[in-house]
């Protein structure tokens, strides 16, 4: 059903949806999203990726690598319903991109490629999407090539994903002979002739009644065990109506406990239609989600999704363009216009929206006016960053940031002409304001410029961008991992007395710390965002509660460098077991010296580790080549943990330090005539060997 896009249409907020597109690279996300467009009108020729004609990847480096990059944001109306829709990244190194798009999100699609089902990234972006409570339905893709299997990719996600898949369809056709689909609620066929995304409804065929008949009891059996109406139901009429089961599904689908499941391919433009009958059926508006929750002053706020409310809204990406510095917000509550002042509250910064705009990716159309529900970008802000809230001067919150990730891996970049370093510091700095996972410093020892992000394709991209936008010669040096340092047997009892007195004040400070690993404390595991935890157990007030802050403070500072080779230090409780004031010389001041200088020498007397960023890697390899690329893995300290056979072709899963991929990608073609690929997936930090065979750690 194709709707004019050009005229204004304003819809209620139930009939909005705000989803992502999510999928590990190259299960064909993008494909599914250019479809969506082209069959609700919002474009009237079909982009292809192999052409670099698609809408959402418009950035020329996403068309000269044929992958998403940048998270783009396109709006398009279907049966009545505004899809303000985001098509995500599928590649490990740009999972920030996916984190502050989910942030802002209400549903998602997740894609799966029918052939290789789960993929590393699916995992990730799935987890992703779990922290966030994002309901989610599945489109199984790519059922037109050799070695698609519908229930092998649903399998794949029961086991990996330990969900619950509610298959809505039944594929008609096998790989190249796939031409339609049977809808198990109202038991008809949908067969598309064409690849413009019409189809014929029909019975079912002939061929396939009996396993038709059989997966739509599946269903509702499965459906029953979930939902209460429906079990009842099944128990009094030993049946679901279809009418009862779409019920049903939307419940699941929105707590989570169930996810439909559709399939077809995209490239074919076969299945997408009932795919966006779907997202409208059982995703929630921004009514059905629960009220976003903010502080202000340590006291927690609700706002609903109401256009009347005081205006809130949470900025996820910052962007420059020639039309100017591009805001976009997900607006929460209440109503924005042209030439309101909104205020910037972490940065304590008043500023005036000059102009909003309706996004179509590449381009935008002009509106007067956001409500709450919307997804925009407006023009006039000129501070505000990813994370930040906007809200009305008169009604403060603060909305909870998307987290960011710290990066694993840095280079050091210079300009080649020396003319030049004060523009390449400005473009530095515009790049780290749009994307937040990137930080630059500069390095103490050696002056050098230092970029970090989150993976070695990040970094090449963003260097890339820095040479197209501002038309430098930048000098990139070789890649570095963040290494980490945490303790392995920490001390009690170290007494640190800080003492100064240089003629006027003095100061005064004395503490008693215990130091331990986390994990022997039991307060992270494996994977846990706690890195350092810190506690008094002084009493009888001998230490004032604002010295102890400032104590903890002082602590927190020392993290940042550790005894080993100045790397941040992680993983350890700090417990502040005694101390001592002077009634005229101690001050929050010198509690927190002596809490920085005590906790160094803490460290110096543990037993510490050096810690190195470690990857789980994915490698589909012909079978003539397994045997070398096992061998190159074990050189580069991998740990083999798996290995799937398929036609052909053999995947392995391993393990492995990110310092030693690092040209990995070139070395695999080598051995495999190109015919090899891999993906990886961060899975936090392990300890490194004593001596790192490719280099030392970088300071």
């Amino acid at each position: 059903m194709r709707t004019d896009l050009h005229r204004h249409l304003t819809s209620p907020l139930t009939g909005v949806r705000n989803l992502g597109i999510l999928a590990h690279v190259d299960a064909g996300k993008t494909t599914v999203t250019e479809r969506i467009l082209y069959l609700t009108g919002t474009t009237h020729k079909r982009g292809e990726v192999h052409d670099g004609t698609t809408v959402t990847d418009f950035d020329s480096q996403e068309r000269d690598r044929g992958i998403t990059i940048f998270a783009a944001a396109v709006s398009c109306v279907w049966d009545g319903h505004r899809i303000n829709l985001i098509d995500t990244p599928g590649h490990v190194d740009f999972s920030d991109e996916v984190e502050r798009s989910l942030r802002v999100l209400d549903g998602a699609v997740a894609v799966f490629d029918a052939v290789a089902g789960v993929e590393p990234q699916s995992e990730s972006v799935w987890r992703q999407a779990d922290r966030h409570g994002v309901p989610r339905i599945a489109f199984v893709n790519k059922l037109d090539r050799a070695g698609a299997d519908l229930d092998a990719a649903v399998a794949s996600m029961r086991a990996r994903l330990h969900t619950v898949p509610l298959v809505v369809q039944l594929p008609i056709g096998k790989e190249d002979g796939f031409t339609g689909v049977v809808d198990l609620l109202r038991m008809r066929s949908l067969v598309w002739a064409d690849g413009r995304g019409t189809f014929e409804e029909g019975q079912v065929p002939d061929a396939l009644r009996e396993e038709a008949h059989r997966r739509r009891r599946l269903l509702e059996e499965t459906v029953a065990e979930l939902h209460p109406v429906a079990l009842e139901e099944f128990c009094a009429e030993s049946t679901v109506s279809a009418q009862t089961l779409s019920a049903a599904l939307r419940d699941l689908t929105r707590t989570g406990e169930g996810v439909v499941v559709l399939c077809g391919s995209a490239y074919r433009n076969r299945g997408i239609e009932p795919l966006l009958e779907a997202v409208v059926a059982y995703l929630p508006s921004p009514l059905d989600v629960p009220a976003v929750r903010g502080t202000l002053d340590g006291a927690v706020q609700e706002r609903s999704a109401d256009p009347a409310a005081p205006f809130a809204a949470l900025v996820f990406k910052v962007n420059s363009t020639a039309t100017g510095r591009l805001t976009y917000l997900r607006v929460y509550s209440g109503t924005i216009r042209k030439g309101d002042a909104v205020l910037d509250v972490g940065a304590r910064r008043n500023e005036r929206i000059g102009r909003i705009l309706r996004v179509q990716a590449g381009q935008h159309s002009d509106v007067d006016q956001a409500v709450a529900g919307d997804i925009v970008a407006v023009i006039g802000l000129k501070a505000a960053r990813a994370g930040a809230t906007l809200c009305t001067p008169a009604a403060p919150l603060v909305l909870e940031p998307p987290s960011v990730a710290d990066p694993v891996v840095s280079v050091a970049v210079e300009a080649r002409r020396r003319i030049d370093t004060e523009r390449l510091v400005s473009a530095l700095a515009r790049l780290v304001e749009e994307d937040p996972s990137l930080t630059v410093r500069t390095d103490p020892e050696t002056g050098q410029t230092v970029l970090s992000g989150m993976g070695e394709l990040h970094l090449e991209v963003a260097v890339e961008k820095i040479r197209r936008a501002h038309g430098l010669e930048i000098g990139v040096g070789r890649p570095q991992v963040a290494y980490r340092e945490t303790v392995v047997r920490g001390v009690s009892g170290l007494v640190y007395r800080h003492i100064k007195q240089d003629g006027g004040a003095g100061q005064f400070a004395h503490v008693v710390l215990d130091v331990e690993p986390l994990e022997a404390a039991g307060d992270n595991g494996s994977g846990s965002a706690v890195d350092f935890v810190f506690r008094s157990t002084v009493v009888g007030g001998r230490v004032p509660q604002e010295y102890v802050r400032a104590v903890e403070a002082g602590c927190r500072d020392a993290l940042a460098e550790g005894p080993l080779g100045g790397h941040p230090v992680t993983g350890l409780r700090v417990t502040l077991a005694d101390g001592a004031t002077h009634s005229k010389d101690s001050s929050e001041m010198a509690f927190r010296t002596a809490g920085r200088l005590a906790l160094r020498e803490a460290l110096r007397n543990s037993v510490m580790v050096l810690l190195e960023p470690v990857v789980e890697v994915t490698v589909t390899v012909p079978d003539d080549a397994v045997g070398g690329v096992l061998g190159d893995l074990a050189a580069r300290r991998g740990r083999v943990s798996g290995s799937t056979a398929r036609v052909g072709t053999s995947v392995i899963t391993a393990t492995v330090p990110l310092a030693e991929l690092f040209g990995y990608a070139t070395r695999l073609r080598s051995r495999t005539q190109g015919r090899g690929t891999f993906t990886t997936r961060a899975t936090g930090h392990a300890p490194a060997p004593s001596a790192v065979p490719r280099g030392t750690p970088p300071r």
